[in-house]
């Protein structure tokens, strides 16, 4: 009977995937990179977050955007039953 009470969270743990998506533009990236680890999303993704605005950090424009779904923003959505679902944010800046 324990095992049976087990399988349904290892399940859940083990069918959980992290996500990743990364685009990339022409231009040569630079070595600055503006990490936003927790970007605060809603209802399973539905509330998108706010834009991520770096033209100030970024002048000659981005060189690649990753947004992923850590194990800890997956966490943190599990818990809260993706009522709160964050994601973590890397822009790398163009260089000249």
């Amino acid at each position: 009977m324990r095992l049976r009470a087990l399988a349904l969270p290892a399940a859940a743990l083990l069918l959980a995937g992290c996500y990743r998506v990364t685009v990339v533009t022409a231009a040569p990236p630079s070595a600055t990179v503006i990490d936003k680890p927790w970007q605060h999303s809603f209802i399973y993704g539905l509330v998108p977050p706010d834009s991520v605005v770096v033209r100030e950090q970024c002048p000659n424009g981005v060189a690649r955007v990753v947004t992923e779904h850590s194990f800890l923003n997956g966490l943190v959505s599990a818990l809260t039953w993706s009522l709160y679902t964050p994601i973590h944010v890397a822009v790398t800046c163009a260089a000249r």
